[in-house]
């Protein structure tokens, strides 16, 4: 691994964890978004989003640093999380819509678009890659379109991993 890619993953994982009281600050702070139930909620789904994100890209780093055919460690608690994400968003956002439906405003209004942001940084994450934040990504995904997500990826090849046994683990 390159020390280029080790900053990069490192980056990403300090910056996710960073976010969580950064964010915080921000809306319920110096934007004064109320703490009502509703934003709260919404606040939540996103944090635990940007925790699983800072979660990933570090056991990324601890996968690549072990050498280049390593498994991701803790992929079963990553492939539970992405089932458990989706029942908690599932619930989370018709909840914080019906609270906009309810009582229309800023009590109620940033926790539905928190919960609508946890589930574009979830699909991010589990899915379809999102956010292109080099000029390399960028630039191939303009050639070659969306791309899945790196940890969807991880998660393919440990379900492979799991099914062929010892020899996922030698290559």
């Amino acid at each position: 691994m390159t020390a280029g890619v080790r900053r990069r993953l490192l980056s990403l994982a300090v910056g996710e964890l960073v976010n969580v009281p950064l964010q915080a600050a921000v809306w319920f702070g110096v934007a004064g978004v109320p703490a009502t139930a509703a934003n709260l909620l919404g606040f939540a789904l996103v944090v635990l989003l940007l925790l699983e994100g800072a979660a990933y890209w570090a056991a990324k780093l601890r996968a690549l640093a072990a050498g280049g055919g390593a498994p991701l460690p803790a992929a079963a608690w990553f492939a539970a999380a992405r089932v458990a994400n989706v029942v908690l968003l599932g619930l989370g956002v018709p909840l914080t819509a019906l609270a906009v439906a309810a009582d229309p405003g800023t009590g109620s209004v940033p926790g539905l678009l928190f919960a609508l942001f946890a589930v574009l940084e979830h699909v991010n994450y589990f899915h379809t890659q999102l956010m292109y934040s080099t000029p390399e990504d960028r630039r191939s995904r303009r050639v070659n379109g969306r791309r899945r997500a790196h940890l969807a990826r991880d998660l393919d090849r440990a379900r492979r991993g799991t099914r062929q046994g010892a020899a996922f683990r030698s290559s």
